[in-house]
């Protein structure tokens, strides 16, 4: 698998970010987990994925995942980048 990102960095935590919209992405936890590897994948804190929207009048969609694979609601330095 080929995977386009870019990686950003923001008051000491690392991400990457991922555009959904442009390239399909389907990640599970464990896929994430190996990615956010220091020492065998990319190694990132969070991963920041943008996605097309799911309702009339917005923009994207924008989803954060922990390294261990969780979905989070909300992060600060993540939404800087």
């Amino acid at each position: 698998m080929q995977l386009h990102f870019t990686k950003m960095h923001g008051l000491g935590n690392d991400f990457i970010v991922l555009n959904g919209i442009a390239q399909p992405i389907a990640l599970s936890p464990a896929q994430i987990r190996a990615l956010s590897d220091r020492h065998f994948g990319i190694g990132f804190d969070q991963l920041l994925l943008v996605e097309a929207p799911r309702q009339p009048g917005m923009d994207f969609r924008y989803r954060i995942f922990n390294a261990d694979g969780a979905e989070v609601e909300h992060c600060g330095n993540g939404a800087r980048c």
